[in-house]
């Protein structure tokens, strides 16, 4: 059984933390695929989860739910045949050759990382759509930029810390951007407004020129 800290937040939450980060995708896919009765919402971070729970829920119920849980594997509840969202991307950004200059390969290599790799929303933060993608395949872990710029425009397609990610709205960034796509990210006009959710699988693919 993988270790898994359960502390409260606040009296109708618990946030959960795996004891191996690594784990992490694996624990939320669990959770989805056998959801606990009482939780109302699941919140994935960067190494944590937030579960929401249904008024006059037990916390201490839910932790043995838990605790009890066997993860780190694959979850039963996966499908392979997941539909993956495909964003065009034309690979034109502004630090593209700093990128590839700190990767020690050229303009062409980054692109067929970047494209070669199936991304997976890890959490959605920073700004309404804006997803944490991130692949065990492309090895594009590059850091972000010295220095933020104040405004990035919306549809940038960026790396930094080990994630790739697609600025929704124009606004102040500092990841590497590497390239732009015309793809919506956040429409509140949409049945369901942001294109991307934690668990969803990315392909990104070059844009005719």
């Amino acid at each position: 059984m993988s270790g898994v800290r359960v502390r409260p937040a606040g009296d109708r939450a618990v946030l959960l933390e795996p004891a191996d980060p690594e784990h992490l995708g694996s624990l939320v896919d669990r959770l989805r695929a056998d959801p606990i009765d009482g939780v109302a919402d699941l919140l994935p971070a960067a190494r944590t989860v937030l579960l929401t729970l249904g008024a006059g829920v037990d916390t201490d119920t839910i932790e043995k739910r838990v605790r009890a849980m066997e993860f780190g594997g694959p979850a039963a509840g996966r499908r392979s045949d997941e539909a993956t969202v495909t964003i065009p991307v034309h690979y034109d950004g502004p630090d593209l050759d700093a990128v590839a200059e700190f990767l020690g390969i050229d303009r062409d290599a980054v692109v067929h990382r970047h494209t070669a790799a199936v991304w997976e929303c890890a959490f959605i933060g920073f700004a309404p759509g804006f997803g944490y993608l991130r692949t065990p395949d492309s090895d594009l872990t590059v850091p972000r930029r010295d220095q933020a710029r104040t405004g990035v425009p919306a549809g940038s397609v960026a790396l930094a810390g080990g994630y790739s990610a697609v600025y929704p709205r124009r606004s102040p960034g500092g990841w590497q951007l590497i390239g732009r796509t015309g793809a919506v990210l956040w429409d509140p006009e949409r049945p369901n407004p942001a294109l991307l959710r934690a668990g969803a699988r990315i392909r990104f693919v070059e844009a005719p020129r």
